[in-house]
């Protein structure tokens, strides 16, 4: 079992199929995530990430939904 993380693509670098995101998990951020998946993935859009690769993108209402999930579970 793996565990997707959602995350705000903030910024887009490189030349498909090759390009990398910066990623913003609940503020912490991440560059060099792999959208080699996700190549319609825009700045803005969330996106479920593991291991350094954007595995699809979702909209923001999954996304909060997961992230809050997280937060209660984490502690």
């Amino acid at each position: 079992m793996c565990l997707g993380v959602p995350g705000k693509i903030i910024e887009i670098t490189g030349v498909a199929p090759f390009c990398t995101a910066k990623v913003s998990f609940g503020g912490a951020v991440k560059s060099g995530i792999s959208l080699m998946a996700c190549p319609d993935a825009k700045v803005d859009d969330y996106c479920l990430t593991h291991a350094g690769s954007a595995l699809s993108v979702i909209d923001e209402e999954a996304a909060n939904e997961i992230l809050e999930w997280l937060r209660c579970y984490a502690k």
